[in-house]
């Protein structure tokens, strides 16, 4: 699984979380929520180091990650995040390795 984060995305959650070079954010499992790839979970973030980093991708350097105990969740499936200009906000999307 990889995971892809547009420019504009980074934008918004540098703006957002006020992150600067050489920040980490990391996408994890919470119980609760609606995705569709997992019934009954839906991912959570949070601006922290990684301690078993799983999958990683950098974008204007900040570090965007997934710890490895959190990988099952995705199901081959890389995680997609794009920015909805119309609502000022990140998207998610799911697309099968």
């Amino acid at each position: 699984m990889n995971i892809q984060i547009s420019s504009e995305a980074a934008a918004w959650y540098k703006r957002e979380l006020n992150l600067k070079t050489g920040d980490f954010v990391r996408f994890y499992v919470r119980y609760g929520g609606c995705s569709t790839v997992q019934s009954g979970f839906s991912l959570g973030l949070s601006s922290e180091e990684p301690v078993d980093m799983g999958v990683s991708a950098t974008e204007d350097g900040i570090t965007y990650y997934i710890e490895e105990k959190d990988l099952w969740y995705f199901d081959d499936h890389d995680l997609i995040i794009d920015y909805l200009a119309k609502y000022d906000e990140p998207i998610l999307e799911y697309k099968k390795s």
